[in-house]
């Protein structure tokens, strides 16, 4: 079934290759025409060239198209894929990390949560704001994925700004599970059924059972999970959390203590640190191409967003393991204006989310801490409001000081003012 696939951002050596090769994986999508778009030319005709190579190569049925006019690029789209930064993804981000900390206020990783989160938010959705403008101009129809972080904050403005758009996003962090649960266990997963959710990189476990007998596998999760995780100072805030709240989250102390004023305490800094480096090494490093591609034929899962597509082509009616899209009542504990990650069904109609189950109170707090914080950025985003960006940081659970955060934001607003200038 051919389609016009549009990749915003695909001069991203790993984004860019990588989901190449999960278009080239997929028999439904033979045919169709990939759009490949960046502002950066020089990286788009790289990966540009190297794909061609690649599509003859393999005597490959494609049709491919570079450019960096955006409207160009969304004629006739149906479907657009979004994974995008804004300006030096290393140096802004350590910006985002490291001021808020020389202030005194104790984050982690600042890339989605506390401090750190809202100014990589509030740089990073003005940009994706002005594309989605453009696909509602120009192809109101198409079915968008986001890939980009902060996932909940921008799917969450997204939708406050244009709630007729069809955006999904996509993370691979919640399918983590689908790996540790099964580990912790002892048993292969085809003998498991578990559900997840929350916030994007702070979900956690809320039902696991046998399928062999029905019986509920949390107690056994629970009571083995310590001993698993207590050899590795990685997942020190995970052992915590698992003995503090009895539940055991979808991701390890990169992600999760983002947004715990207290996580500082107890995570392995050095491991951050240690990931930090290796992640930067890594997707700074020179990359080959053709093992990119062929990393993106192989693997089955990564982001899901080919099988989604798929899926919704041939209304093959599966479910998804985890999605971030509106909170249509999918989570009782938060507001529907919040872009949330559940299960979610998908066909030809589309992808609806699944009803969950009551969360735990102690972890549903945490949760209703986070809105707010999501409801001011979005507000503080769409208005250009510096006051709702103060109220934002204020309002974050991390930040502890109202005059640390006041002079924080004059910082970053000068800073970061090439991004940020919009803010008054």
């Amino acid at each position: 079934m051919t389609s016009r696939i549009v990749l915003i951002g695909a001069g991203s050596a790993m984004f860019g290759y990588c989901t190449l090769g999960e278009i080239f994986r997929s028999k439904v999508l033979e045919g169709s025409t990939i759009v490949l778009l960046d502002i950066n030319e020089q990286a788009l005709k790289r990966v540009e060239a190297t794909t061609k190579e690649y599509i003859q190569h393999n005597n490959l049925n494609y049709k491919l198209i570079a450019t960096t006019d955006r409207k160009e690029a969304l004629q006739g789209a149906d479907y657009c894929v979004i994974s995008i930064e804004v300006g030096n993804r290393y140096d802004l981000w350590e910006q985002d990390w490291k001021i808020p900390m020389q202030y005194g206020i104790p984050q982690i990783y600042g890339e989605n949560g506390g401090p750190g989160g809202i100014f990589h938010s509030l740089r990073i959705i003005p940009k994706i704001l002005e594309i989605c403008e453009d696909i509602q101009a120009i192809c109101p129809d198409a079915t968008v994925f986001n890939l980009s972080n902060p996932m909940s904050r921008i799917c969450t403005t997204i939708h406050r700004k244009f709630p007729d758009l069809k955006v999904i996003g996509l993370c691979e962090g919640v399918l983590s599970l689908i790996e540790t649960v099964p580990n912790i266990l002892h048993i292969p997963f085809s003998n498991l059924k578990i559900t997840a959710g929350g916030l994007n990189h702070f979900s956690i476990l809320l039902t696991a059972h046998y399928r062999d007998t029905g019986k509920d596998a949390y107690p056994e999760i629970l009571l083995k999970a310590p001993e698993y995780f207590r050899d590795k100072p990685q997942n020190n805030l995970v052992f915590e959390f698992i003995k503090l709240f009895k539940v055991l989250p979808a991701l390890d102390d990169s992600h999760f203590g983002e947004y715990l004023p207290w996580a500082h305490d107890v995570v392995d800094h050095q491991g951050i640190l240690d990931f930090y480096n290796w992640y930067k090494r890594t997707t700074l490093s020179p990359v080959r191409a053709s093992e990119l591609l062929e990393k993106g034929t192989k693997e089955q899962e990564g982001y899901r967003m080919i099988p989604i597509i798929e899926e919704m082509l041939t209304d093959k009616k599966t479910e998804e393991f985890g999605v971030n899209i509106p909170n249509k009542g999918y989570i009782k504990e938060l507001p529907e204006f919040l872009c949330v990650e559940v299960p979610a069904t998908v066909d030809k109609s589309g992808i609806m989310g699944v009803e969950m189950a009551p969360f735990p109170k102690g972890y549903a707090g945490l949760l209703r801490n986070q809105a707010a914080v999501h409801d001011l950025t979005a507000e503080a985003v769409i208005t250009g409001s510096k006051e709702l960006a103060l109220q934002a940081l204020l309002v974050d659970p991390v930040v502890n000081s109202v005059r640390k955060a006041e002079a924080l934001l004059d910082t970053m607003l000068t800073i970061q003012a090439e991004y940020l200038g919009y803010l008054r």
